[in-house]
């Protein structure tokens, strides 16, 4: 998705294209990768328009997210958190989050597809979307473990 996209979606839905909401789209996708909090999204935009408030970013991404522009995101960390929807892709991306740093990596494919099938047949059921999400220590704080002489809670002793 580029700014193209967004200008397009927003006035065949009736909404204005504003700088607000291009400056938000902006900074989403630059960071795509990084899973942004409206907190973190707001310090991003208000380096480059500082006119933008924290509520302007809530009712964007509330907007974003009912137009299918932005995926909302809970990684049980108690704040949501946001991603641009992917061009192509029929749900969204699973993720890895690691409960020690709280790093968060995507998981590129789809992991439910076969099983969405059989739900539908089964069930009778037309699933829209779904959310998958693995919870474990990354291979950075792994190394750190071992090193530490902790993986299995036991810690090295001297």
């Amino acid at each position: 998705m580029d700014l193209n996209n967004l200008k397009t979606i927003l006035t065949e839905n009736g909404y204005k294209v504003t700088k607000q909401r291009e400056v938000i789209f902006q900074a989403l996708l630059e960071n795509n990768e990084s899973h942004l909090s409206p907190e973190e999204l707001h310090e991003i935009v208000s380096k480059i328009d500082k006119d933008i408030g924290i509520a302007t970013v809530y009712r964007t991404l509330l907007l974003f997210e009912e137009l299918n522009i932005v995926y909302k995101l809970d990684f049980d960390d108690n704040r949501y958190r946001y991603e641009l929807a992917s061009e192509g892709e029929k749900h969204q991306h699973h993720h890895l989050i690691c409960t020690n740093c709280s790093k968060v990596e995507e998981v590129k494919y789809d992991l439910l597809e076969n099983i969405e099938e059989d739900i539908e047949k089964t069930y009778k059921f037309k699933i829209q979307n779904h959310v998958l999400k693995f919870f474990g220590l990354c291979s950075e704080c792994q190394s750190k473990e071992i090193e530490q002489g902790d993986l299995n809670g036991t810690k090295k002793t001297k």
